[in-house]
């Protein structure tokens, strides 16, 4: 006759300590996130004024020559 190699109550304690093991728990803490306004400022207008004026200036100045001579 073979003897068993562990008694079956102590194969269950040890089956059982090993599944205790397999359970985890995690606890994930989302913070809020702050978002704070961003202010930026982008002087362009200066410039397409400016290249405005250049381009429109020409057709203005032959305007201004035709109603003198009207």
């Amino acid at each position: 006759m073979h003897k068993p190699l562990l008694p079956p109550l102590t194969a269950m304690v040890l089956a059982l300590w090993s599944l205790g093991g397999c359970a985890t728990h995690h606890e994930v803490e989302v913070k809020p996130v702050e978002i704070k306004p961003i202010h930026i400022t982008i002087d362009v207008n200066v410039k397409v004024d400016r290249a405005l004026d250049d381009f429109f200036g020409d057709i203005d100045k032959t305007a201004q020559a035709i109603k003198k001579t009207e």
